[in-house]
């Protein structure tokens, strides 16, 4: 996938299919608050909150497409938009988020 095609929203099933096959190439984030990721979190993914992104910007990879996804996808499609206007062209927002993810990936998860 090339950065012009980077899409700025992605399914939690698209999610789960580029951790699988290419977890070298995707970086799961997670900005949600730490009471939150207590709850509930997917294994893979990095807790940054959001409050946090600003100050990452020099630290986060830019040869990786990242996956931005909080609770049901506001938070995480608002980080991506500020990504992206910071100059991460490979950015996208989990849309649904962890709530998504719980509904169609491990249903059993616990929920809030």
């Amino acid at each position: 996938m090339s950065d012009s095609e980077t899409p700025l929203e992605i399914t939690v099933a698209e999610t789960r299919r580029l951790l699988d096959e290419a977890p070298d190439e995707v970086l799961l984030i997670d900005v949600r608050e730490p009471f939150e990721r207590d709850i509930c979190k997917i294994a893979e993914a990095e807790p940054i909150p959001m409050r946090q992104i600003p100050e990452s910007l020099t630290t986060l990879p830019r040869d990786r497409h990242l996956l931005i996804h909080c609770h049901h996808g506001g938070r995480s499609l608002r980080v991506t938009q500020y990504l992206r206007a910071n100059g991460f062209d490979r950015v996208s927002n989990v849309a649904g988020g962890i709530q998504a993810w719980a509904d169609e990936i491990e249903p059993g998860m616990p929920r809030y």
